[in-house]
């Protein structure tokens, strides 16, 4: 009886060992092909809010715990996941590009990369990954909504389903007000850390 239980645990022991090594196999494998992919949608992003920009530099020192505080300390629930600098081919900075995540779309998070000039003019934003509903939160991709807030030069902006009256109001998403406050909560945290960055304080 002994005996059989000791046979049964090598045998379990041995397919689970095999189980193991061919897993860490498949991740190696896949490891490299999806890191470049996410590298692409990232660049992709980058050249989507700043096209004259000739590559992105990552920004000297940059902590996402603490740029994720300073939004924090603003008021805003997002996290500030990177920072690049926007360069051209003198190696001139154009501007930054921030990348946010906000945890309160309609499908839960929603990340996207924002281009901010020098001058502090928002090129606009794209989304990297978002879960919402087609046809509704998903709408945040499009330009009838993200082209709201290109070339706009303000402190913040606010969702309205009224109608926007000025460069600082935002025409909610039909059917979408949630993941139209989420997306602006996020440029809004975007703008906060700019200004941290360039006068030292986001108020």
């Amino acid at each position: 009886m002994n005996k059989s239980i000791i046979k049964d645990a090598l045998i379990l022991f041995v397919i689970t060992l095999i189980a193991g090594f061919g897993l860490g196999a498949v991740h190696q494998i896949t490891a490299e092909p999806i890191e470049k992919a996410n590298y692409n949608i990232q660049q992709e992003a980058y050249k989507t809010v700043f096209p004259d920009a000739a590559k992105f530099v990552d920004m000297d020192g940059f902590d996402s715990d603490a740029a994720t505080k300073i939004v924090s300390d603003a008021g805003y629930p997002d996290t500030i996941e990177g920072c690049v600098l926007a360069e051209d081919n003198s190696g001139n900075t154009l501007g930054y590009v921030i990348t946010v995540t906000d945890p309160n779309s309609y499908g839960g998070n929603v990340t996207f990369s924002l281009g901010i000039t020098e001058d502090g003019t928002l090129n606009g934003y794209s989304i990297t990954s978002i879960n919402d509903t087609p046809g509704l939160g998903m709408k945040a991709k499009e330009a009838s909504f993200s082209d709201q807030f290109k070339d706009k030069q303000v402190d913040s902006f606010t969702v309205t389903k009224t109608g926007a009256s000025s460069d600082s109001e935002i025409d909610a998403i039909s059917g979408a007000t949630i993941t139209s406050k989420a997306v602006t909560s996020g440029v809004n945290a975007g703008l906060a850390y700019y200004k941290e960055l360039t006068t030292g304080g986001a108020n």
